[in-house]
């Protein structure tokens, strides 16, 4: 305990010095123990905090004293220079104070015994060795979901996993009796935990059969389970494949369609305009089938529907023939882009920009079939893989030296050899050493660049082989869409969106990673997708920024994400109205500002029916099983809707 300060009280006489309590001790003189008679001179062990102060024979008026207690011997001072007292100071001894200290005793005991009885030990304990406390383990019922990136993670006691339609029927049904939610839930790629309810999930990933093939109309029937590689694998013997691939192959059909994802290729529209049909086990009204013939309008609204209509069940899905295809991977710059932009998006088949900030250097990928006349290109390499990896594993080197105080502490025995590592996974590496100093960043982009340039090609193979993309690590992402004219006649703004962005990053000194992608779609008729347009040869732009989570370190970690979050905002100030840009519903973060939700709120309203959404919500899910925080927050409901 620290002692209170002291008081020094100037005397006639200095010479002479005495022990006194301080007056702001809890230790009061009217407090201390009485004066034990066998003693010369009261113990110092009676009175434990004193300080040394010089005692006046004539006190001045301003001297503070203490009133004394005319019910009690006053005690007399203590000199500095006394006789040794070996005798105790006699404690008190009352009735009260026995009873108290019996009462005490009686407890003591009786918690030992209900703590001995209510824990007892094994007949074996005796043999065994003590071990320090353990956590309790989790219920075994308790299930921790969370998404790819370790961004958004919630606990749950209701997980269900059906393994037929009858089942999800069932479940439904009885939960929508109970009114207790169970949100569809797929594979958990989204970036921002779109399907995560605490409160329950329904997960398809055993209903995951293709039901019927359809080889003359090039149709599919699936259950909304199985995920995008089983589905092609499963349809590759009967010469067929999906027209368009995200960059993962990891989600499930129902999922990928539910939050509008897509592709890239200025010609082919989001992956939701393949869905010909769809069954939705809905809580109100059952299974139903919905197409472009029956009930065509709540057809367009459920497919980019986000699981709040119903639980998609099975899927029918418009294929094309399976095809190999050439990938062709070249370096360019903004000024030669925007010569060739045009011809880029109208002569490929599927184009994508990788834009490198703090460079100029654009990384083009186009992908065509293979020529059945030319067949594919005779192309060598100037550099093999290892040789275009080089620098990048002598600039992690270099930087080992640079941050060998950060590389000591993150030393593993099983750290593996860098030679065996892939770019992204050096990338990572990196960037994991100081992931929000912009000038590091810029290195590790300049390496990049380099790199692609040493990587310029030719690669054959498979469409759902070669449309595939390593994103890296896990990583925050915010991709926006937005419209860029027709194919006949681009708008050009989605490379100004680029150069915005780019001078953005470079005047705020973000510490942005590379690559900032841009892909391409045609439009799409589903009502509630960021490229839903009643023009037929409408084209849009999809810009993802990304900030990667190369450390599981939860400091570091937060402090990415307060930077993304950073990044995100100025992108939304700067651009986002000025060029009608509407994120990714699998990107979208719900504001936690009230003031800002409520913007959100009234901005999608302008871009999207929400009204008709909400009243779709209301018929076929008037409980409201199938929503949760994120739906409830971005579309709330009213008694109007």
């Amino acid at each position: 305990m620290k002692l209170p300060p002291k008081r020094v009280i100037k005397t006639q006489n200095p010479t002479k010095k005495t022990l006194v309590p301080h007056p702001h001790s809890r230790f009061h003189p009217h407090r201390l123990p009485l004066h034990n008679p066998k003693c010369q001179e009261p113990s110092l062990l009676d009175a434990p905090f004193f300080t040394s102060t010089t005692t006046a024979q004539n006190p001045s008026p301003q001297q503070p004293h203490h009133h004394q207690n005319p019910y009690r011997t006053p005690l007399p001072h203590y000199t500095s220079t006394r006789k040794f007292c070996t005798s105790p100071t006699p404690i008190p001894s009352t009735n009260s104070e026995v009873r108290k200290y019996i009462g005490y005793t009686a407890l003591v005991i009786f918690c030992g015994a209900a703590t001995y009885y209510s824990f007892p030990f094994p007949g074996n304990a005796k043999h065994k060795k003590a071990q320090l406390f353990r956590y309790a383990p989790l219920p075994e019922d308790l299930h921790t979901v969370s998404n790819w990136s370790g961004t958004h993670e919630v606990q749950t006691r209701n997980f269900y996993q059906p393994e037929n339609i009858e089942q999800l029927e069932k479940l439904v049904k009885e939960n929508n009796e109970k009114k207790a939610r169970i949100r569809p839930v797929g594979s958990g790629l989204s970036p921002n935990g779109i399907g995560l309810a605490r409160s329950g999930m329904v997960n398809l990933a055993l209903m995951d059969k293709v039901l019927e093939v359809d080889k003359e109309k090039k149709r599919v029937r699936v259950e909304a389970g199985i995920r995008v590689q089983e589905l092609v694998d499963g349809i590759k013997e009967y010469g067929l494949t999906l027209q368009n691939f995200a960059s993962i192959r990891e989600q499930q059909i129902g999922g990928i369609v539910q939050v509008g994802a897509h592709g890239t290729g200025a010609r082919l529209p989001p992956i939701d305009e393949q869905v010909v049909s769809m069954k939705l086990v809905t809580p109100a009204k059952g299974t139903i089938e919905i197409s472009k013939e029956k009930d065509p309008e709540l057809f367009y609204l459920a497919r980019v529907g986000l699981g709040g209509l119903g639980v998609v069940a099975e899927v029918t899905l418009q294929c094309v023939e399976r095809q190999e295809l050439v990938e062709h991977t070249f370096i360019s710059n903004m000024k030669d882009i925007k010569k060739n932009h045009k011809k880029l998006l109208s002569e490929n088949k599927h184009v994508k920009y990788l834009h490198i900030p703090y460079t100029d250097a654009v990384v083009v990928v186009t992908c065509n079939p293979v020529s059945k006349w030319k067949g594919p290109p005779k192309y060598k390499p100037k550099y093999t893989t290892n040789e275009a990896l080089q620098h990048v594993r002598d600039l992690y080197k270099e930087s080992l030296e640079t941050y060998r105080i950060a590389a000591a502490k993150s030393s593993d025995d099983n750290e593996p050899d860098i030679n065996e590592l892939s770019f992204t996974e050096l990338r990572d590496k990196l960037l994991a050493l100081d992931p929000l100093s912009k000038d590091h960043v810029v290195k590790i982009n300049r390496a990049e660049a380099e790199f692609w340039a040493k990587s310029e090609g030719y690669r054959v193979g498979w469409s759902d082989e070669i449309l595939g993309f390593d994103c890296g690590g896990q990583q925050w992402v915010s991709e926006n869409c937005f419209p860029a004219g027709t194919l006949a006649k681009p708008s050009l703004k989605d490379l100004e969106f680029i150069e915005k962005l780019k001078q953005l990053i470079e005047k705020e000194e973000i510490p942005a990673p590379s690559p900032i992608e841009q892909r391409w779609t045609a439009r799409s008729q589903s009502s509630m997708s960021p490229a839903s347009s009643s023009a037929e040869d409408d084209i849009f732009s999809w810009v993802g920024i990304i900030m990667y989570l190369p450390t599981t370190d939860a400091r570091q970690r937060k402090e990415i994400t307060e930077e993304f979050f950073h990044y995100r905002r100025r992108t939304q100030a700067e651009l986002w109205d000025k060029y009608s840009a509407y994120e990714h519903w699998a990107k979208i973060e719900v504001p936690k500002d009230k003031d800002v939700l409520a913007a959100l709120q009234e901005r999608l309203r302008r871009r999207f029916p929400v009204d008709a959404y909400n009243k779709a919500r209301k018929e076929l899910d008037p409980n409201r099983i199938l929503s949760n925080n994120m739906l409830e927050k971005l579309f709330p409901l009213s008694e109007t809707n």
